[in-house]
């Protein structure tokens, strides 16, 4: 007999929770990072103040895995944790000005296009030095020789 396969989307998985506040690997689970990584960007401050029970252990909620997530996109989208400190805020602030998400949006995007030229200006040299590579038995290697004296 075939089973229906059922496929949560994110949102699903959260109002699928039958009880909140979850435990921290309940939340790392929903949030799709680490606990390690929870705690730290608990320790950060990312997450506000968390609850915790009388025998200390945190109990978060839908809001808390909510701003989880929002920190993992960021952090795929490569922000560091400063700009994502600074847009969590912003997240949170409904009297934000669009203008103060697009400055950091900005500066970010330069810098990725610095660091994409510095990528392909070392992928450049290397291509170089892999065509006067010989690759051969002999120990004469031009990658080796740049490597020592750049």
């Amino acid at each position: 007999m075939a089973r229906a396969i059922s496929r949560q989307t994110p949102d699903t998985a959260l109002t699928a929770v039958s009880a909140w506040p979850v435990s921290i690997g309940e939340a790392a689970r929903l949030s799709d990072i680490s606990p390690k990584m929870l705690r730290h960007y608990e320790s950060l401050g990312l997450l506000g103040a968390v609850r915790r029970t009388d025998s200390n252990y945190r109990q978060y909620g839908m809001a808390d895995v909510h701003t989880l997530r929002f920190i993992r996109r960021a952090r795929q989208m490569g922000f560091g944790l400063d700009d994502i400190a600074e847009l969590v805020g912003l997240w949170h602030n409904r009297k934000r000005s669009s203008a103060s998400v697009k400055r950091i949006a900005q500066k970010h995007q330069q810098a990725l296009g610095e660091r994409i030229e510095a990528l392909q200006a070392m992928q450049r040299s290397l291509q170089t030095l892999l065509c006067l590579c010989p690759g051969d038995g002999r120990p004469d290697c031009p990658i080796l020789d740049d490597l020592a004296h750049p």
